[in-house]
């Protein structure tokens, strides 16, 4: 059974101005989140600043997803590292606070071979009953899950049961369905690419533009799974300027600024991401604006 079919937003982490994670306004985005119809949260991501998060607030962001959230729709951890026994320790915690599943990046830096792969991704997942969800971005961590180690580890491990596939080549995302003989819930990763993934048999999307748009990309994508094919393709081709313009510089520097724009006071980033060019708030405001986002 699928973890979630749908848009599931990855969601930003919201700071005050000291830099400390403000754990009240993230309840407040959940909640509105929830009400605008997005499909499941997906805390403590690329998105979510995980990487500059002490372990601790790591850990706490998770339990206050759970805690807001509160049962309505699942909870989904990012609990990915380059280094095995911490992303099963994270894991094992996220487990312990109630998250409904997780998402697991592949190992960054070290570059592991496919063997190190399927031995990694093996050891986190069977430490842990929760379901996990495979993150296969190599344009951030210089590794890339090969389509025949998915397929080996969704027919191996019995809690490997999806993939956020962030690769952009579809002829990838075809040939992991063909090996996996659609074994694998896919969710699409790239906000400009999720009909065309969906197409491929994908289920969803684990999505940066839910943050500002959450009622749409739930509908787009809705509206695919329920047939509606020509709405949600125009959908999709409507919201590429906006897709463009949060992805104008490194994720989630732009996301944080839209919402900022839009009166959320998410704060800042946390070094080394660095607040958003002058000229490319510009080109965010238009883009939201053009789109139909209110702007504070």
């Amino acid at each position: 059974m699928a973890l979630f079919k749908g848009a599931g937003v990855a969601i930003i982490t919201p700071m005050k101005k000291n830099l400390e994670v403000d754990f009240d306004k993230l309840g407040e985005i959940i909640e509105d989140q929830i009400q605008n119809g997005t499909d499941s949260i997906i805390i403590t991501g690329t998105t979510g600043e995980a990487s500059t998060l002490t372990v601790e607030e790591h850990l706490e962001a998770i339990r206050a997803a759970v805690s807001f959230a509160k049962k309505r729709i699942p909870v989904i951890a990012g609990t990915g590292s380059n280094c095995t026994k911490t992303a099963i320790e994270l894991s094992k915690e996220a487990q312990d606070a109630g998250a409904d599943g997780l998402l697991v990046v592949t190992p960054y830096y070290n570059k592991a071979t496919q063997k190190g792969l399927i031995n990694h991704y093996t050891q986190i997942a069977k430490s842990v009953d929760l379901p996990m969800i495979l993150y296969n971005v190599p344009s951030r961590t210089g590794c890339k899950i090969a389509a025949e180690t998915a397929a080996t580890l969704v027919k191996d491990v019995d809690n490997i049961i999806a993939m956020k596939d962030a690769v952009g080549d579809i002829a990838y995302s075809l040939k992991v369905m063909e090996l996996t003989q659609g074994d694998i819930d896919l969710y699409s990763g790239e906000d400009g690419q999720v009909i065309p993934l969906l197409s491929c048999g994908g289920i969803g999307v684990i999505s940066v533009l839910s943050n500002v748009a959450p009622k749409f990309t739930h509908d787009m994508v809705m509206n695919y799974l329920n047939g509606n094919h020509k709405e949600a393709l125009e959908m999709q081709i409507k919201a590429i300027p906006l897709v463009e313009a949060l992805f104008c510089e490194v994720n989630p520097i732009p996301v944080k600024a839209a919402m900022n724009l839009m009166g959320w006071e998410v704060g800042p980033l946390r070094s080394p991401l660095t607040e958003m060019e002058p000229e490319n708030v510009k080109r965010l405001a238009k883009a939201m604006q053009e789109f139909g986002i209110k702007l504070a």
